[in-house]
């Protein structure tokens, strides 16, 4: 789930679906907003593997898409901690993000990182520990995340 811009990456996760055919891969997104996202509807579209959806707003919808997926692809290379990532590592997600420095300060590096698709090819067709990668985000998402351990700092700053 993203904004379909640039330098969110989608050109390169969806390059490297085409080239795994056998591995499905959903991504919700405006695609009608932009040259680029119109462009990559058109050209990754028809592939089966590969599920462009639209923006979701419901989010009972977005949750059930999130909590059921095996993994989370985080294409986002600018911007800070990103919200969807952190949403991602409290349900003990998988994580393989774009290898910056606010995902891996978000993840505190214990994520797997990519920078381009033949890295995520490979990442997507090893045999890795997936429930050991969950378990480590899910770990990190609600010690640092959590509105508790947000309060917690507020408070501690005042």
């Amino acid at each position: 789930m993203c904004r379909i811009e640039p330098e969110n990456n989608v050109h390169v996760i969806l390059e490297a679906f085409a080239q795994i055919p056998k591995k499905q891969l959903v991504i919700v997104g405006n695609w009608a907003k932009s040259e680029y996202g119109k462009h990559l509807k058109e050209k990754y579209g028809a592939y089966e593997n590969i599920h462009l959806l639209d923006p979701i707003y419901e989010s009972h919808t977005i949750n059930w898409i999130r909590s059921n997926a095996a993994l989370y692809l985080h294409g986002h290379s600018a911007g800070g901690t990103n919200p969807s990532l952190v949403e991602a590592m409290c349900l003990g997600l998988p994580i393989l993000a774009f290898d910056c420095v606010y995902n891996r300060a978000t993840t505190e590096d214990k994520a797997m990182f990519w920078k381009n698709a033949t890295d995520i090819i490979a990442m997507i067709t090893a045999e890795i520990d997936r429930k050991k990668l969950s378990e480590e985000m899910e770990r990190i998402g609600k010690k640092n995340y959590s509105w508790e351990s947000i309060a917690e700092k507020y408070n501690a700053l005042y």
